[in-house]
């Protein structure tokens, strides 16, 4: 994982790809790409801060230094998209580094906190943003523990706990999918109907963004289209959920009682067999 590094003075520079037991506290970047936005070359070259977009960067740099961090990631820059494996491992990783930061700051470029006279506020054009309607801002909705959403002023509008209600009433996703309960608790079907009404630039995307949604590694295929992208997706969600089906036949909620139920029904245990498989 390669991460943003600022400095005290404002700079902000790449470091190197850093390995899993490496990797120092962070922040990420929730946002949805528009013109000019800053890739990784741009960084590496020394040109990123020509661009309209980079203002994006400054203030997920300034928001994480606010709370005291010095480390943050930015889709559009810290991953090298000219490297196939590097993509590879990006998006079948992305679930898992958003879960890992220790703060989502979600910028809506499309929400102003600026008032015209006794104008609604801001309220509704949070409901009509853009970042709602997107496949791959789902998981950066529920992967993290605290999501904070911010104005394209840099004004802090709340988090995923105080808009709770207006976000389920934008996503119709369930309330308990932001509170941190185990996404296996809710059905396949459901979880698919999550992103039913969100759109991808690439149509794979559709299948892709959902990995981490369904706990899931596959490789990318771009070019093979949405329908035998979610066709993949459906067949390894299934193979995953019939080999714990085979690991799990009996409820390992109360093993004890298990054990004992086994051990009279099958007449024993043959103990050589037994340890060699713990």
């Amino acid at each position: 994982m390669r991460l943003l590094e600022r400095d005290d003075t404002g700079g902000v520079r790449l470091t190197e790809d850093l390995p899993n037991n490496k990797i120092p506290p962070y922040a990420i970047l929730s946002h949805t790409w528009g013109p000019e936005e800053v890739l990784f070359r741009d960084m590496t070259d020394g040109t990123g801060k020509n661009k309209a977009s980079y203002a994006k960067i400054r203030f997920c740099g300034d928001q994480a230094w606010r709370d005291g961090l010095k480390f943050f990631w930015v889709d559009t820059c810290c991953i090298d998209k000219s490297d196939s494996a590097e993509l590879q491992r990006a998006l079948n990783s992305m679930f898992h580094w958003y879960r890992s930061a220790v703060k989502c700051y979600v910028y809506l470029a499309d929400v102003s906190t600026y008032q015209y006279g006794d104008g609604p506020g801001w309220q509704p054009a949070f409901r009509e943003s853009k970042w709602f309607s997107r496949g791959w801002t789902l998981q950066e909705l529920i992967a993290p523990t605290i999501v904070e959403f911010f104005s394209k002023e840099g004004q802090r509008l709340g988090d995923k706990e105080s808009l709770e209600q207006e976000i389920h009433d934008i996503t119709g996703i369930p309330r308990k999918a932001f509170q941190g309960v185990p996404l296996s608790d809710f059905s396949v079907a459901e979880r698919m109907r999550w992103i039913e009404k969100r759109d991808t630039k690439y149509e794979e995307d559709q299948a892709y963004s959902l990995f981490g949604i369904f706990d899931v590694h596959m490789p990318v295929l771009y070019g093979e289209g949405r329908q035998k992208a979610l066709k993949r997706l459906q067949d390894k969600v299934h193979e995953d959920y019939l080999c714990l089906a085979k690991l799990w036949p009996t409820d390992p909620r109360d093993p004890h009682v298990e054990k004992e139920r086994i051990e009279l029904a099958k007449g024993g245990l043959l103990p050589d067999a037994y340890r060699w498989v713990f």
